[in-house]
């Protein structure tokens, strides 16, 4: 049984959650298939789609 008062968690933060653990999977998936040792910056960025957030948020 969970300890009192984390049993569930405001549906805004479950989503934010989710947001994150997909963002961490398609951060997984680029480094895997990246063929250096690192991703750049520039494929962090898209990847985690910052230029499109940045475009809408504009």
């Amino acid at each position: 049984m969970a300890p009192p008062g984390t049993a569930t968690l405001p549906i805004d933060q479950d989503r934010v959650a989710l947001a994150e653990i997909e963002l961490c999977g398609e951060l997984i998936i680029a480094a895997s298939a990246a063929d250096g040792e690192r991703l750049s910056a520039d494929r962090i960025d898209e990847v985690l789609r910052v230029a499109a957030e940045r475009a809408e948020a504009g």
